[in-house]
């Protein structure tokens, strides 16, 4: 199984706005392509300005397939236009992580 966790830093106050603007525009055509995500996280303590999701591929070759699928969708390039527009990201990370051999 591989892993893609995403985070995701805002500019202070702008988290809210921003998850909104996900709820409303974004995720129903991210969960269509990716399927339900293993983890979509707000912080309780740490960077509050952040939040971090966590999808499950097959492998690579799934992961390649499914985000082509969604990055076609004009419902998702309509979300990325408003996210753009709307200025609250500072930073991304992403990782693509592998189990640990003993949790095979």
């Amino acid at each position: 199984m591989l892993f893609d966790v995403r985070t995701y830093t805002l500019h202070p106050g702008t988290l809210s706005k921003q998850l909104d603007l996900y709820q409303r525009y974004g995720f129903a055509a991210q969960t269509r392509h990716l399927g339900k995500p293993f983890a979509f996280l707000v912080p309780e303590t740490g960077n509050i300005n952040s939040f971090t999701h966590i999808w499950c591929y097959q492998d690579a070759g799934d992961r390649e397939h499914r985000r082509a699928a969604m990055k076609a969708d004009p419902e998702w390039q309509h979300y990325l236009k408003i996210t753009a527009d709307a200025g609250y990201y500072l930073h991304q990370e992403n990782r693509l992580m592998n189990n640990a051999p003993f949790m095979d």
